[in-house]
């Protein structure tokens, strides 16, 4: 029996029998003229609406609907089978589930409108199709929000020309072995927050064969994924001139055959990738064409092929896997270009260069192979060449060249003016046409300079920590010999020039401790003492390059006092424990490192003597000579640079005078300001280190003048406290401050 409900333009329900033919097989659907029917329940039936009708389901099932030019609301709860609209209707469904099993589509629209939030549509051929009549040009307009689903067999979604769908925080997918997740022909389509996937390609753009329109896709922060095949294919079959213009802001897109966007057919499209990471080829075939932008932090990692135009903006970055090929590259603000891994090397093929942009490259001089720029066309502009750095030295002699060009007014640099290879960093030069790493303009890299710096520090560090008796325990007299203890913090700047092209800076500061009896033998003025201490040098090559020891000693001294005479002895014998640690800032932002230890043992012996003359006043002639020997070592940075040093020496003589004056304040305190003037001469001329092999002199020899101000106050009978300011100056070494202050407590 086949039966219908008719509602009239007033409201009310009128029930008459009418008979309809049967409908692609389905049971008569119920027509709606005109009207307004509400379904709470009851059995499932089909339903035809026209004539701006209203048909709404809360909660209930029913078979397929179909509109005329109508509106049809599906609410929460609701289950229909397969809905087709057309004629300017309005399809609402909120929270619905709809299952398609027959027809094109589980929704399709044909001049249409819909909302979809919050809701499951299965098709068995698609889930959703947006189209229009061919006779008009008004399309069909979807909105899917609230966490909605769209699937099909065939394709998840379908949107025509002059059509458009609009995404968001939901899922359009194609579930067949073949299937696309999303085909625009000639549609426009955004998504946000959404996923596409098809099980052969995510989304492809085709053309509209009645009406070629401009396809539109944007995506934002959304993932497309083709499981088996492309993310993207375009693909016109030579049936249209439109272009297709695609944008992707924080989105991706993942290939299963690992070719994020495929453009055939004579295709033109235009792609703007925004603040995202892509990674996988982008591929068109002779006779369509691609322009890709990469902006806002972007990058693509993979392999452009037969690309017309790719600019590359705003600090993103293009990324080779392999040799490509671009007719035109533009570079600008920050954009660059990054030749893979640099144990691989790739040439970068362009007809056209140009902009301002950075090239990040590898080459291997002791194999001569190398990342190559080949610029066939015309290059201009001003671009970096940031190449990687390498601890180990080239072949020798050879240059290599690093971009080719044909023709064009480009300039070419090396990020930092150079680049480090080994031993030595080498400079960028233009020979004819192309750029060389020429080994003419090589010079100590700041590997071999970290090296060199280490193996020159121990001496200073050494001799740092020792010092004279004076500012080692202060004025001993007014202790007259007696045993006690002492201790004394000290900082030491030292400027070392570039010798060997090893210049730097090296601040010490440190601390000893020491106590001493007087020895029961001879005439009773003799002191034996042990002393212990730590220091901590910290060194400054500049340009990101720096090293540190760290020393621990220990040591022993014998001092002899004449009170009648005036004269002094003073010996010392220590034994250090080096730690060094170099850290080294690379041409091309890495950091290269290496740490060693080693030991180091020397003495030193100071003679003088004491004058008093009227109203305190004192004048102290003195020499003294240092020796030590510290223990060669071999070891390497991080990035394959190998040291040899053999071991280090000094022998250091000195001569000079103390004057000052003893000014007693009362009850045993005494305050003793004195001037040091003296003349050091640095014996030791060949101390060697080989870095790769090649060997360097650490050379400080020569002479230096000191100059040194300083004050001893005895502040009772048992406490003394001293503070001594030097300077010194010669030709390999500057010492622009040395600070001490101690204090010596007597038993």
């Amino acid at each position: 029996m086949v039966f219908s409900k008719v509602i009239n333009t007033c409201g009310s329900t009128a029930t008459s029998l009418l008979l309809l033919s049967l409908y692609h097989s389905y049971a008569s659907a119920a027509p709606i003229v005109g009207g307004d029917v509400t379904i709470n329940g009851g059995t499932p039936e089909s339903w035809s609406l026209s004539q701006q009708a209203t048909l709404t389901v809360n909660g209930a099932q029913t078979l397929q609907i179909t509109s005329d030019n109508s509106t049809l609301n599906v609410n929460t709860g609701s289950t229909t089978q397969q809905l087709s609209a057309r004629n300017g209707s309005i399809v609402n469904l909120n929270g619905a589930t709809v299952s398609g099993s027959g027809g094109l589509a589980a929704v399709l629209l044909t001049n249409s409108d819909a909302t979809i939030n919050n809701s499951t549509v299965t098709g068995n051929r698609l889930g959703l199709q947006a189209v229009r009549n061919t006779a008009t040009q008004t399309g069909s307009h979807v909105v899917v929000t609230g966490k909605s689903t769209i699937t099909g067999v065939l394709g998840g979604a379908l949107v025509s020309a002059h059509s458009t769908l609009d995404v968001s925080d939901s899922i359009i997918q194609g579930t067949g072995a073949t299937s696309y997740g999303l085909r625009l022909s000639s549609g426009q389509a955004i998504a946000r927050n959404s996923t596409v996937i098809g099980g052969q390609d995510g989304i492809r753009i085709d053309v509209d064969v009645n009406d070629a329109q401009p396809a539109v896709l944007a995506l934002e922060n959304t993932t497309v994924q083709g499981s088996t095949g492309s993310a993207i294919v375009v693909d016109f079959n030579n049936a249209s001139t439109q272009a297709a213009t695609l944008s992707l802001n924080n989105s991706r897109l993942l290939a299963g055959n690992g070719t994020l966007l495929d453009v055939r057919g004579g295709a033109n499209v235009s792609m703007t990738v925004n603040g995202s990471t892509l990674n996988g080829n982008i591929v068109s075939e002779q006779g369509s064409a691609i322009q890709l932008v990469l902006q806002n932090d972007s990058v693509l990692t993979g392999r452009l092929e037969n690309v017309a135009s790719t600019t590359i903006n705003d600090s993103s970055r293009w990324v080779l896997v392999g040799d490509s090929q671009v007719d035109s590259l533009i570079l600008n603000r920050g954009g660059s270009v990054v030749f893979g891994d640099t144990n691989a090397f790739y040439q970068l093929n362009v007809t056209n260069l140009s902009g301002n942009g950075r090239f990040v490259m590898g080459t291997d001089f002791s194999t001569g192979r190398t990342d190559l720029l080949n610029v066939t066309g015309t290059a201009t502009g001003n671009h970096e060449l940031l190449i990687a750095s390498s601890g180990v030295d080239p072949a020798a002699g050879q240059p290599i060249r690093v971009v080719q060009t044909a023709g064009g007014d480009a300039n070419f640099s090396l990020v930092n003016g150079a680049v480090e290879l080994g031993t030595f960093s080498y400079g960028l030069a233009k020979s004819g046409n192309d750029w060389i790493l020429d080994p003419s303009t090589r010079i100590v890299s700041p590997g071999a300079r970290s090296v060199l710096a280490l193996f020159n520090t121990a001496s200073t560090v050494w001799l740092g920590e020792l010092t004279s008796l004076r500012t080692r325990m202060g004025e001993l007299r007014f202790n007259g010999g007696q045993s006690g203890a002492w201790g004394r913090t000290y900082a030491n700047k030292y400027n070392i020039a570039d010798g060997s092209g090893v210049g730097y800076q090296q601040t010490q500061q440190g601390f000893t401790l020491g106590a001493d009896a007087a020895l029961p033998l001879g005439d009773g003025q003799w002191l034996v003492g042990v002393l212990a201490g730590q220091s901590q040098s910290d060194l400054n090559l500049y340009a990101g390059t720096s090293g540190r020891v760290e020393s621990y000693y220990l040591g022993a001294y014998v001092t002899w006092l004449d009170t009648q005479t005036g004269y002094y002895f003073d010996g010392v014998l220590k034994a250090n424990r080096f730690r060094n640690n170099a850290k080294v800032g690379l041409s091309d932002g890495t950091r290269a490192k290496g740490d060693y230890d080693n030991s180091g043992l020397g003495g030193s012996v100071e003679f003088g003597k004491h004058i008093n003359f009227d109203n305190g006043n004192f004048l102290e002639p003195f020499t003294e000579w240092s020796a030590v020997v510290i223990q060669g070592k071999d070891f390497s940075l991080s990035n394959d640079l190998q040291a040899e040093g053999d071991r280090t020496r000094s022998l250091l003589g000195k001569v000079g005078a103390t004057a000052g004056r003893n000014i007693e304040l009362g009850q045993g305190r005494v305050v003793q300001p004195y001037l040091r003037a003296a003349w050091a001469h640095e014996f030791a001329k060949n101390n060697e280190v080989q870095v790769n092999n090649n060997v360097f002199n650490n050379d400080l020899s020569g002479s230096r003048a000191e100059l040194g101000a300083g004050i001893a106050v005895a502040m009772t009978n048992n406490l003394n406290m001293h503070a001594d300011f030097e300077y010194s100056r010669g030709q390999n070494i500057e010492q622009p401050y040395g600070i001490n202050f101690g204090f010596r407590y007597r038993w």
